[in-house]
This record gives C-alpha cells, sequence and structure tokens, in this order.
C-alpha cells in the first residue's frame, strides 16, 4: 500500500481508470436496478485486480483499521470510567449478577468472575478482563449504591 507505487500505477495506467470511471458513471446513470451495484462491484473489483493489489491486502487493512479503532475505543472507555465512576449506579441480581450504568457506559458481570462485558455509548466492546482500572469503577459504583 505504498503511495509511490499507487502513483506509478495511476501514471502508467491513467486511461484504464479514465474508462472504469466513465464505465461506473455510466452504470450508476443509466441502470436503476439491483444489477447496477452487482456491475458497480465487477469493475471496482477488477480494477484491484488490475492494479495488484490482492484481497488478502484489503481484508490486512480493514483489520488494521478496526483493531485500532477497538483499541481507541477501549482506551476511551477507560478513561470514561475513572471520570464518571462517581455517577455510577450500581443494580445487583439476585443471582451475583450485576449491571453498572454511567452516562456513557454499561459493565454487566457476575460476582467471583473474572471478565465484564462493557458497553460503550451503545456499542459493545465484548469481554474484558477485571483489570485496576475496571476494579476501581465496580467498588465505586458499590460504594454508591
Amino acid at each position: 500500500m505504498d503511495p509511490a507505487v499507487w502513483s506509478q500505477f495511476i501514471r502508467e495506467n491513467w486511461l484504464v481508470i479514465v474508462i472504469a470511471l466513465v464505465l461506473l458513471f455510466a452504470v450508476i446513470n443509466l441502470v436503476k436496478t439491483v444489477l447496477k451495484w452487482a456491475i458497480v462491484i465487477v469493475i471496482v473489483v477488477g480494477l484491484f485486480i488490475y492494479s495488484g493489489v490482492t484481497l488478502d491486502q484489503i481484508g490486512n487493512a480493514v483489520n488494521k483499521v478496526a483493531d485500532g479503532t477497538v483499541s481507541t475505543l477501549k482506551k476511551e472507555a477507560q478513561e470514561v470510567m475513572l471520570k464518571e465512576a462517581q455517577e455510577a449506579t450500581y443494580t445487583s441480581g439476585g443471582d451475583g449478577s450485576f449491571t453498572i450504568t454511567t452516562p456513557n457506559l454499561e459493565v454487566k458481570g457476575a460476582a467471583g468472575e473474572d471478565k465484564v462485558e462493557v458497553t460503550f455509548r451503545g456499542v459493545s466492546l465484548g469481554k474484558w478482563s477485571i483489570t485496576d482500572t475496571t476494579k476501581t469503577f465496580i467498588d465505586e459504583a458499590r460504594k454508591n449504591q
């Protein structure tokens, strides 16, 4: 995914790219069915294959972006945990389960387990191991009960 490679590819294959773009705009403007999107996808995939970009490279790029996004959300959620611990509402279930809610977080878990399920601004971040940050958050929420 080196910019120099893309620049060289565009300089060498500008005519093919222009033809593909003209075909894309013609298909989008003329065809009004689901077939339109199938043709668009075929043209885009054809360009990627022609350029030498493999589906593995595309998948790797998507995975890197997804991992980076999840990592950023986790860091932000941990910071919010510390900030909103004073506002946390602790709700205990009869079976040892608990739910802690704040304006931006929801943490669900059970007593004795080493993992909790974290939802940040409506987006599930999955199950987290209980770290010092989450333990402090849970303890603070229990104090507010």
